[in-house]
């Protein structure tokens, strides 16, 4: 695992998402990402707007981590959030876009869970997760049923942070992704990220965002002060 410090944390996550999503087109002509919401998950998005460098974005596959089970137009919605950030402004194939489902009245959230599932390639490229205070990832809380799931995707009930109805990757899904990259930011993270060096993923379900190739966090120095690495 990388862990690395930043002043900058998403304007530098945005210059590493970019250099990465390049180095896969270059060599295998597209890639897939998968976005997380949050404050600085949102913020690193439009950083790339603001620079998006010499990725061909109608060659990226996007797909998000989990999504609130709310109407489309909710700014409680991931998805919305990402279009105004980023989608919306750079020319992506909208065909390439992958949100999860929504409450439309005629769907459940295990439902547009399944149908997501199923929709998900074998692999990600890069795969960003947000990180909760309690040390929850995508909508995976500590010793929930979601930390226990090995389905891909699945409906998340009576979660702990409103709203309480969610879709959600799964671990199986996670830990597919060549590169998964923990960002954090906030002296609230510090000891979820600490204790998750030696916690189960059930316990602290940050201890299960690894990928198949790399596993990196990038924190601020408040969400790293717990942890022994050089500052």
């Amino acid at each position: 695992m990388i862990v690395s410090v930043h002043d900058d944390l998403a304007t530098d996550v945005a210059a590493l998402l970019i250099e990465r999503l390049a180095s896969v087109q270059a060599t295998q002509g597209s890639a897939s990402v998968v976005l997380t919401g949050g404050g600085v998950g949102i913020a690193a998005l439009e950083a790339v707007r603001r620079s998006p460098g010499e990725v061909d974005w109608a060659r990226v596959d996007v797909w998000w981590g989990d999504e609130r089970f709310v109407a489309r137009d909710s700014e409680d919605r991931n998805e919305l959030q990402a279009r105004q950030a980023l989608l919306d402004h750079l020319p992506f194939d909208p065909a390439r876009v992958h949100p999860m489902g929504w409450d439309d009245g005629t769907i459940t959230a295990d439902e547009a869970a399944s149908v997501y599932a199923a929709s998900l390639p074998a692999a990600f490229d890069v795969l960003l997760l947000g990180v909760g205070p309690e040390g929850h990832v995508a909508s995976i809380f500590p010793d929930s049923p979601a930390a226990v799931d090995e389905r891909r995707a699945f409906g998340v009930h009576d979660c702990p942070k409103p709203p309480p109805t969610r879709v959600s990757l799964g671990f199986s899904a996670i830990q597919s992704a060549a590169a998964v990259w923990v960002i954090a930011s906030g002296e609230g993270k510090a000891d979820a990220l600490a204790a998750a060096r030696t916690a189960s993923q059930v316990e602290l379900p940050v201890a299960g965002a690894r990928g198949t190739a790399e596993t990196r966090w990038l924190l601020d120095e408040a969400a790293a002060s717990r942890l022994p690495v050089e500052r």
